[in-house]
């Protein structure tokens, strides 16, 4: 961790880049943006923050004697674009927000819930202070917006780089219950989503497109939305651990390659629902007959929702935010793990980090 900053006299044009301030006189200011106020980083938060920024290392508490451990990173021009082809300009808030989205949502896939995290910012020394300022702010309004009351900014990093990048480390507890793994799915089982899948991809679509942001419905810009800043239901984490999930893990890079992990991990097939896929995609419309695109290819391949894909045992009646969309099978004999719909294998890819 870098140094408490020092006072120093701090600039103010709007213009000013990160080559124009000392490493004090940037962490001076986005130390202060960090502080989460009450509600949402009060007294639960300082529960679990015992010291945070200003030494070498932050001390978290554990209480529950294991510590829940994820961590991802976001790099400018392969996660995101600083400049969309619809004119879209991507701020610092927005990726801030999915920076924390992201993160919350792997502790989130455990059945646990978020205590601190870590930031690592790379930039170029041409990145503005602002921006700066704002992914901080973003950062901070993604953790209290999504609802992570326990989870406080513990410390990070800055540095200078080529690229502009953020990685993201999170901490979190499982409060004295077991986790909920991808590899407890089994025949029987039903299959059920929380949050939504499809509509980051479709808002992905959107920003890559040629159809201006100016020109977007309120309905297509909240598509877009999703993508620069998702929303993944924390709460329904816990409650699905609480009703029994049998397994669980974030929809990060779409609906069937994930799926195929809680397949493979289970030795099982995770058969969906066609019906109810089509009732995921039909939500897609606004952008699908826009840009003249198949619906439910995002729908089975795109990512970045941060939505929930469980299983429940038959019978068990399903948490709050979650609904049905296929059942658990064995595997016939001749037949691998994987993900089919209606008993037809699935052929969505999904995003894959080191192919797309």
């Amino acid at each position: 961790m870098p140094e408490s900053p020092v006072p120093e006299h701090l600039p103010t044009d709007a213009a000013l880049t990160v080559a124009g301030l000392s490493e004090s006189q940037l962490l001076g200011r986005i130390f202060p943006r960090l502080t989460i106020p009450e509600p949402a980083g009060g007294p639960e938060a300082a529960t679990y923050l015992l010291l945070g920024p200003g030494d070498d290392a932050a001390i978290v508490a554990a209480p529950d004697g294991r510590t829940v451990l994820s961590i991802d990173t976001q790099v400018a021009d392969q996660d995101f674009r600083l400049q969309w082809n619809n004119g879209y300009r991507t701020t610092g808030y927005d990726v801030g927000w999915k920076a924390a989205a992201q993160n919350l949502s792997d502790i989130n896939a455990m059945g646990a819930r978020a205590t601190s995290l870590v930031v690592s910012l790379t930039m170029p020394p041409e990145t503005l202070v602002r921006w700066v300022e704002e992914f901080a702010d973003g950062l901070v309004a993604g953790i209290r917006g999504l609802g992570a009351p326990a989870c406080a900014v513990a410390g990070g990093d800055l540095g200078r780089g080529r690229e502009l990048a953020v990685t993201v480390a999170i901490l979190g507890t499982l409060d004295g219950k077991e986790p909920v793994l991808r590899s407890g799915a089994r025949p029987g089982d039903t299959v059920a989503l929380a949050g939504t899948v499809g509509r980051a991809a479709a808002g992905l679509a959107l920003l890559e497109s040629d159809v201006r942001v100016g020109d977007l419905t309120a309905e297509q810009r909240s598509l877009m939305d999703t993508q620069c800043r998702p929303q993944p239901p924390l709460a329904a984490g816990p409650l699905a651990r609480e009703a029994g999930a049998s397994a669980m893990m974030d929809i990060s890079d779409g609906l069937v390659r994930d799926g195929n992990r809680m397949a493979a991990a289970s030795h099982a097939v995770l058969n969906l629902d066609a019906a109810a896929l089509k009732e995921l995609a039909a939500a897609l419309l606004p952008a699908s007959e826009l840009l003249g695109a198949d619906p439910m290819s995002w729908v089975l391949g795109g990512g970045e929702d941060h939505g929930l894909l469980a299983t429940f045992p038959a019978g068990v009646q399903l948490p709050p935010g979650f609904t049905a969309i296929g059942s658990v099978e064995a595997p016939a004999p001749t037949e691998s793990t994987g993900v089919t719909i209606a008993g037809r294998p699935a052929d969505a890819v999904g995003w894959d980090h080191f192919a797309d």
